[in-house]
């Protein structure tokens, strides 16, 4: 098991970006959150294995159709939590 933290800016709140990401990570079978922070970029933590979370982190770099990115920052780092699912939190 793999884990990446994800900030990711631009564009990112108010166009349904945790939802889709919601979406996406499911789809890849990714357990972790997504949030938004409060200088505007949206973060991720995602768990899985190294090729869905490079597939995840591919889609991020252009979210949703309304979203604008500017920018991916990946950090790969040791799974430090166990996580049931994915979920956005608010």
């Amino acid at each position: 098991m793999e884990e990446a933290l994800l900030k990711i800016t631009g564009t990112v709140q108010g166009v349904f970006f945790r939802d889709r990401t919601q979406e996406k990570a499911l789809e890849l079978e990714l357990k972790g959150f997504v949030r938004n922070m409060s200088d505007g970029s949206v973060i991720a933590c995602v768990q899985g294995k190294k090729h869905q979370i490079e597939d995840f982190i591919a889609w991020c770099h252009d979210g949703p159709t309304l979203a604008k990115v500017d920018h991916v920052e990946v950090t790969w780092r040791e799974p430090d939590d166990n996580f049931d699912s994915f979920d956005v939190q608010y």
